[in-house]
């Protein structure tokens, strides 16, 4: 199992609360990942909005793909797996920023390739909004172009959405990805950067069935994520394409007994529904497609953090690990508040790195 780690880039995770002892800052961010590598952590995903949808869209968020190289310079093992949404890249300029980011990581840089689904996000900073299938069409192009230039010098594409002619892209990225943990599936093609995504809908698990690395999942317990990723493989498998990776999402809380990891289950679901972000999650509600209805305690925590079950006593959340490895998952990708000091557990009592 790998471990990941959202990175703070909202200030925090919960809804419910206004200072979660997360400074939305770059010198925060910094000392975390350097701190993470020390700790055994694998991953941190830098998630991509330029509106916080945690705290409100008057709080403060940072920009995804600056943080990424300046964290590329800054760490040595680290997988950062950046957010990345088409709506809001060119892809021919996307793949050259992501290869230079890259280059100075040593191999490093992975995407979550995200299909925007927050509307008044894109209209405040003046880009389109497409519809949900729509947004899935532009994304699959997207990604064509994006793999086309990271693979051939003068590469051609004439489609729907993009026109690139004769493109020039050097240095290209690293050739094979280089970071902590061991690898859970076949190199990718060509050593491209690994391209994660996740998605409910038909549209969307077709898409990344095809042309994606790895399937990245919200919170679930193990034999609901057991089924998806079985669906998954049999779409690879028709396909013909060699196996993916898996990775769930989930909000840890480790505590030395059951009692106290409840009560922090409950002060942090204590949520009102006037909550700061309260909107935009009705937003994002609607503009997705999701398998299962979502309740207003999974809205305390995003992705549905807690289905996941990375609560109670180290022995039971190790447990609840072993149950989702077994069933297919290499990567958690986990929230915990605050997130410096409860990484420092998780990292002791559950990792044990050596």
């Amino acid at each position: 199992m790998r471990y990941g780690f959202w990175l703070p880039v909202f200030g925090g995770w919960l809804r419910n609360l206004d200072d979660e002892n997360m400074a939305t800052s770059w010198d925060y961010t910094r000392s975390l990942c350097q701190r993470a590598e020390q700790l055994g952590y694998d991953l941190t995903l830098i998630a991509e909005l330029n509106l916080n949808d945690i705290k409100g869209v008057e709080a403060p968020s940072l920009d995804a793909w600056s943080t990424a190289a300046a964290l590329a310079a800054v760490t040595s093992t680290l997988e950062l797996m950046v957010a990345v949404r088409p709506t809001f890249h060119n892809p021919a300029l996307l793949a050259k920023q992501a290869a230079n980011i890259d280059q100075i990581s040593g191999g490093r840089l992975t995407l979550n390739v995200v299909s925007s689904w927050w509307r008044d996000e894109a209209t405040k900073y003046g880009i389109p909004f497409d519809e949900h299938d729509q947004r899935y069409a532009r994304t699959a192009e997207w990604i064509d172009v994006v793999d086309g230039c990271w693979r051939e010098q003068g590469f051609t594409h004439k489609g729907n959405l993009y026109d690139v002619q004769e493109n020039i892209l050097s240095p290209k990225p690293m050739a094979g990805r280089r970071f902590t943990g061991t690898p859970a599936a076949p190199p990718t093609p060509n050593g491209r950067p690994t391209l994660y995504a996740g998605g409910e809908s038909e549209t969307a698990k077709n898409l990344i069935a095809a042309k994606c690395d790895a399937y990245l999942m919200h919170g679930d317990p193990p034999e609901i994520v057991e089924k998806k990723i079985a669906d998954m493989r049999q779409r690879r498998e028709a396909l013909g394409l060699p196996p993916m990776t898996y990775g769930v999402a989930g909000y840890a809380i480790v505590r030395d007994s059951d009692e106290e990891a409840t009560a922090e289950v409950r002060r942090i679901t204590d949520v009102n529904a006037s909550a700061r972000g309260y909107e935009n999650y009705q937003q994002w509600i609607t503009g997705s497609k999701l398998e299962q209805k979502v309740s207003l305690e999974d809205y305390s925590v995003s992705n549905r953090g807690l289905r996941s079950g990375f609560v109670g006593t180290p022995e039971a959340v190790s447990e609840r690990l072993e149950e989702f490895a077994a069933v297919g998952v290499d990567l958690v990708l986990l929230q915990s508040s605050p997130q410096a000091e409860e990484m420092e557990r998780f990292s002791a009592q559950v990792i044990k790195p050596t």
